[in-house]
């Protein structure tokens, strides 16, 4: 049939169907659902799988743009023969989703739609392809009734069965009765000075938002609820195992009086979440603990109030938070909505629903300040504090649902953390909101609960060397049971030194086993960028050596959101780093981002390079600002600086110490710490000037006596590139240290040379990526390469080879 043939004939058709239809036809073409598949924004979870990343775990975790009014199919495919699906749901509730079946190793795409109220269809999104690999951790989420219906219908219902109870109540009395006994103790204390129960009062109408009088109430009013109720649900508890009547009576009075509190007055979870959020998980425990001894009025009493408190976390929390995740208190609110839900499930209105949405919080967007590498971006203090809540989450959903959460594969990696950012013995806990004091002791009781489950002997071992198994203590640590032993092993196979990628942390150590033995330099430079409670510098970096603090991040959180820790914490200048013509990074921004391009680690030099060009504000001006650390193990570390900018500059080269810098001549400075020091040498073709101070700008509040102090060394010549070549030789005082160094400028960069105890290093260090360098038997293009002599051994020689970090990988 000709065209001009098929053409008369379309023409005669559309003639003959009715102008209502066709009028009709013409609307519902307007009125199409067209997808928003914009790009994710660093602040937003992102599209999960991302084009071409290999899954962890199978089935992988889905996750994509939200949209109002929508529910979702998602469609998935082998990738050899896309047009047959192998798993297709629909009424999708969420944006995210985790199917309930494992598809098997292989490579496979993924796509998905959306469909309105009125049953119209969006288009289908664009294909993403991802593998999952052999060895990926077996992670359905059961579908919801199925999930739903493994929780007990009778109580109690968190942390423990109906059915387990024999078992607890013969180990109070046989394997765990001293655990038992400790119990008992604890609650004849709580009955022998009874916790107010008044409700605690809101803030005055004249008190101003985070003054000192406002943290004094806003973090008493947590901890008042806190002796309240927890001491409520221990008495409950330890009832169930068989202790007096009178343990669950007080339970009982404790938890009526505390419901008569205002569900949305000084204790709301909106009016101030750090005392509505434990209010809530420490009511539902104790209302779970004491059920049997509540009559149904009662029963209903704290059912109506449960609801009002658990719709205001939900409705805070659902949907936002699976497409926006990163706020800080929401990371651990979800979870304890879970535990509401739990205990009130087929009992309020709604509470299925929470725990669907926490559980699939969990399968789909946690953890959130990490990847599966390990690492965490708040910082070690945030990090043992969230994490050992979770660990509260994870007993909750063995019990109650059968699900293992440590089977996650963030969990296998995630002691390494401590491990190598927190030798044992080490004071102070790397970058991150209250961590200059933490101690590696402090990490023992979750590193307990990470050894055991995780079942890994190194964990183990560092759990024996800051102190030895910590249990918990109290109703948590006795429903644990006798956990599984794990042989503890050295970590004398391990490197001493490892990249968290996911959070662009690197940590240097010469020895993973004593940090009074071990030098240390911590370096981040961060995809999540400077956001939240992880809000230091990209680029910068610290200095431990021999158990003591040499170069810092400084200041102290006077309360969160003060003007010292906005203006000074979360600015560069507080940082080793560098400001241009005085201003920094965007602070307290997912957006500044930062990244680990390069990371090498041997027995005797580690290397590791960070990108940080693009983390400033728009008014620096800077085009690049690439830093390289080479550490020539144990005593000298060589930081590279290579910036450029849009106009002529000054560059603040930062440094900050417990104590004073001693400037000496030809940009020679020492700091010292106890009987630990180190000499810093300076190299730049600009002349410095040098300043110091212990004032912070601006000051803490006048309660903090803290002072530290401040080194800046400023060029004095403005230029549009410049570089920096910084010598750091850490010591211990009673040994000194020895080593001259020197550069020269060679065709494409710096001819760099040190010697010290350890050797000779060459290193050729290039100011541009096209001119390619030479000297003896080095030769490089835009790549820094060196070589260490060192007697009776053959020169070693590293080419440094940048590439783009894993990062998070998701936000597509």
């Amino acid at each position: 049939m000709n065209s001009t043939r098929r053409g008369d004939i379309i023409v005669r058709a559309l003639w003959s169907i009715p102008l209502s239809a066709v009028l009709l036809c013409g609307l519902a073409w307007a009125e199409a659902l067209t997808l928003n598949q914009s790009p994710a924004q660093p602040s937003e979870w992102g599209y999960r799988p991302a084009e071409g990343v290999v899954s962890p775990t199978d089935p992988p975790s889905f996750s994509w743009r939200p949209a109002d009014g929508l529910t979702w199919e998602i469609e998935c495919a082998r990738a050899q023969d896309p047009h047959e699906s192998v798993y297709r749901a629909s009424g999708i509730e969420f944006s995210v989703h985790c199917p309930p079946q494992v598809f098997g190793p292989g490579q496979y795409t993924w796509r998905y739609r959306g469909r309105d109220r009125a049953g119209r269809y969006t288009n289908w999104s664009q294909s993403r392809s991802f593998t999952i690999a052999p060895d990926a951790a077996k992670m359905p989420l059961p579908r919801r009734a199925e999930l739903l219906a493994r929780i007990p219908t009778t109580h109690p219902r968190l942390f423990l069965r109906p059915e387990n109870l024999p078992r607890l109540r013969a180990l109070a009395q046989g394997e765990m009765k001293a655990e038992y006994e400790a119990l008992v103790r604890q609650c004849d204390r709580i009955l022998a000075d009874p916790p107010p129960t008044a409700e605690p009062p809101k803030y005055p109408p004249e008190m101003e938002r985070k003054s000192e009088e406002w943290r004094v109430m806003w973090w008493g009013n947590r901890t008042y609820t806190i002796k309240a109720l927890d001491s409520a649900a221990t008495l409950a508890f330890t009832r169930l195992l068989g202790g007096q009547e009178k343990y669950g009576h007080e339970a009982k009075r404790i938890l009526l009086e505390c419901a008569k509190w205002d569900p949305k007055g000084s204790t709301g979870y909106r009016y101030n979440d750090e005392a509505g959020m434990p209010y809530n998980y420490y009511f539902a425990r104790t209302y779970s603990f004491v059920n049997d001894l509540l009559s149904e009025d009662e029963k209903q009493i704290c059912r109506d109030l449960m609801k009002i408190r658990g719709d205001e976390m939900y409705n805070h929390l659902h949907p936002r938070h699976l497409w926006r995740p990163y706020a800080s208190h929401s990371n651990r609110a979800w979870h304890f909505l879970g535990e509401v839900g739990i205990a009130f499930l087929g009992e309020v209105e709604g509470a299925e629903d929470w725990v669907w949405f926490a559980t699939n919080v969990f399968f789909n967007v946690y953890p959130v300040w990490s990847d599966d590498d390990g690492g965490w971006h708040e910082g070690t203090s945030y990090w043992a504090s969230y994490l050992n809540r979770f660990t509260w989450w994870a007993d909750v959903m063995r019990e109650a649902m059968g699900i293992d959460v440590y089977r996650k594969p963030f969990f296998s990696n995630v002691g390494y953390y401590a491990m190598y950012l927190m030798p044992p013995g080490k004071v102070g806990g790397g970058f991150g909101d209250l961590t200059a004091r933490r101690t590696a002791a402090q990490n023992r009781q979750l590193m307990t609960v990470l050894a055991t489950q995780a079942q890994n002997p190194h964990w183990q071992w560092y759990v024996e060397q800051v102190g030895g198994p910590d249990s918990a203590g109290g109703y948590i640590g006795f429903v644990r049971g006798l956990l599984p032993a794990v042989q503890p092993e050295a970590p004398d196979d391990l490197p001493t030194s490892r990249l968290f990628a996911g959070t662009g942390q690197a940590y240097l150590n010469t020895d993973l086993t004593d940090a009074a033995e071990s030098v240390q330099v911590v370096f981040k430079s961060s995809p999540f960028g400077t956001q939240s409670h992880g809000y230091e510098a990209n680029n910068s970096f610290l200095l431990w050596a021999y158990g003591q603090r040499l170069l810092i991040r400084s200041g102290y959180r006077d309360i969160y959101g003060s003007d010292h820790h906005q203006n000074w914490m979360w600015s560069t200048r507080s940082t080793n780093c560098i400001t241009v013509n005085g201003r920094g990074q965007r602070k307290h921004t997912a957006t500044a981002q930062g990244q680990i391009t390069a990371f090498e680690t041997t027995p005797t030099i580690d290397v590791v390079v960070g990108n940080a060009g693009d983390a400033y504000e728009p008014e620096a001006g800077v085009e690049l600002f690439k830093r390289a650390m080479l550490f020539v193990k144990p005593d000298l570390i060589v930081v590279y600086d290579r910036l450029r900018t849009s106009e002529p500059s000054t560059f603040e080269y930062w440094l900050h110490a417990i104590n004073e810098f001693d400037v000496g001549g030809a940009n020679h400075i020492h700091v010292k710490n106890g009987d630990v020091g180190c000499a810093i040498s300076m190299h730049c073709r600009s002349p410095l000037a040098f300043e110091q101070t212990n004032e912070y700008d601006p000051n803490p509040r006048p309660r903090i006596t803290l002072r530290e102090w401040h080194l800046t060394a400023r060029t004095t010549q403005k230029a549009k590139d410049m570089e920096f070549i910084t010598v750091y030789r850490p010591y211990r005082t009673a040994e000194g240290y020895m080593g001259t160094s020197g550069f020269q400028a060679i065709p494409g960069g710096y001819l760099f040379t040190a010697s010290s105890a350890t050797g000779q290093l060459t290193a050729l260090l290039p100011t541009d990526d096209t001119t390619t360098m030479e000297s003896g038997d080095l030769r490089t293009t835009g790549a820094i390469q060196l070589k260490l002599d060192r007697p009776g051994h053959e020169p070693q020689i590293l080419t440094v080879a940048e590439r783009v970090s894993g990062g998070r990988g998701q936000m597509q």
